[in-house]
């Protein structure tokens, strides 16, 4: 007799679930090695000083001189969590006005008013900025702000046109005014999304808040700036080697943000 063949079972939720949390686990675990790597460097890059003696014997001192990369990292970091969060508040605010009732009419302008912010290169914000602004901090922030726009609008748009219309009828049911509606079902709901614009609006800014160095403003883009100028191609590279580990283990912590908002939500 032929024998048939059975398929293989099917996984458990409860398997599914274990998976789940040790996926989990380890990506903490990857993350919180990478934060304590970033960490080391920031204290330790003049411990790194016979390497690029080594690699770059013509540049005296061999690591930037005149700034802690700690230092630099905190005015850098400090530049991108305030431009950001303006950011996020003003478009949070846009794409909530635009997606009610009163404000449909005016979408296609905040769209294009933000794609404006977008498409001017930080460069020119800062031109145009520094002679209002004066130099330092205020031009670059004011940049950094106008550039993060686009995508945390979008994606609030997008979040809160993507909630069924039968939940805010149940919500209507159940006597919950506009406005308690937004608050406790569209915006939860939405919050993957938005958090999603966020991740590449903060990312971005990250990479972009170097060029502030170029109108006075201390951040990571420093040494970048010190080292073109001045033909020492080492300070450039720890300058872009602290900014994409930054990037990069920034763009991680909202990866892992997001996840559990997924898990809460779900």
């Amino acid at each position: 007799m032929r024998r048939t063949r059975q398929p293989p079972p099917l996984p458990s939720p409860a398997h599914e679930g274990g998976r789940s949390a040790q996926a989990r686990r380890v990506g903490a675990s990857s993350f919180a090695l990478s934060a304590l790597g970033f960490a080391l460097l920031l204290w330790a890059m003049p411990a790194l000083a016979p390497l690029f003696a080594w690699a770059f014997p013509a540049v005296q001192p061999p690591i930037f001189p005149l700034e802690s990369f700690f230092a630099l990292f905190l005015s850098h970091a400090g530049l991108v969590l305030l431009s950001s969060l303006a950011a996020t508040a003003i478009a949070l605010a846009m794409g909530c006005f635009v997606t009610r009732p009163i404000g449909r009419d005016f979408r296609a302008l905040a769209g294009a008013l933000a794609t404006i912010g977008q498409v001017i290169p930080p460069v020119a914000v800062l031109a145009i900025a520094v002679p209002i602004l004066g130099y330092g901090e205020a031009p670059a922030f004011l940049a950094l702000t106008l550039y993060g726009l686009l995508p945390i609008l979008a994606n609030t748009i997008a979040g809160l046109e993507s909630v069924p219309p039968a939940l805010r009828e149940a919500a209507q049911g159940i006597g919950l005014s506009p406005r308690q509606i937004l608050t406790r079902v569209e915006l939860p709901l939405a919050a993957s999304t938005i958090l999603a614009g966020i991740r590449v609006s903060v990312v971005i800014n990250i990479g972009t808040a170097a060029i502030g160095s170029t109108v006075g403003a201390v951040t990571l883009g420093t040494p970048i700036i010190d080292g073109l100028v001045g033909d020492k191609l080492p300070y450039v590279l720890q300058g872009a080697l602290v900014v994409g580990w930054f990037a990069i283990l920034t763009d991680s912590a909202i990866a892992l943000l997001d996840r559990r908002l997924r898990i809460g939500r779900g």
